[in-house]
């Protein structure tokens, strides 16, 4: 079980670290105006875009495999709000893709300032994931 924890949150560090950084690139690829740095800016989200499904699909996996391997924990009101808010956190890495579609085919509808506030979203998500997990309220 230690062995899944463990690779379950090496995962979940690597998809918090897109889900960070994604919309970041948002902020900046709004405010580029040059082909070459529009062209850079899509590389660069396709690819950590990439990286961070990836994570989170291993992180996905990991955490379904722990309880599999526990499935004692499902009795827990903690462990279902805790997959709530993954839920609602892959619909926010869906809503990222979408967004970077939207940037790249050049039919953006939201400000800088959106992005800004946009990815303040997974840092809230985290803090309350992780007081879920560990303190089990």
């Amino acid at each position: 079980m230690l062995w899944l924890k463990a690779f379950h949150v090496v995962f979940v560090v690597t998809w918090f670290a897109g889900l960070f950084y994604l919309p970041r690139l948002f902020v900046y690829h709004t405010n580029a105006t040059d082909a070459v740095g529009l062209e850079r800016f899509m590389v660069m989200e396709r690819r950590l875009f990439g990286i961070m499904t990836l994570g989170g699909a291993l992180a996905a996996l990991f955490g379904l495999s722990m309880i599999v391997a526990a499935p004692g924990y499902l009795a827990f009101g903690w462990l279902h709000v805790k997959l709530v808010l993954v839920a609602v956190l892959i619909a926010y890495h869906i809503w990222c893709y979408r967004l970077m579609v939207a940037l790249r085919t050049g039919n953006n509808r939201h400000s800088e300032r959106w992005y800004r506030l946009f990815n303040e979203v997974p840092a809230v998500l985290l803090v309350a994931i992780v007081v879920l997990a560990i303190v089990k309220p």
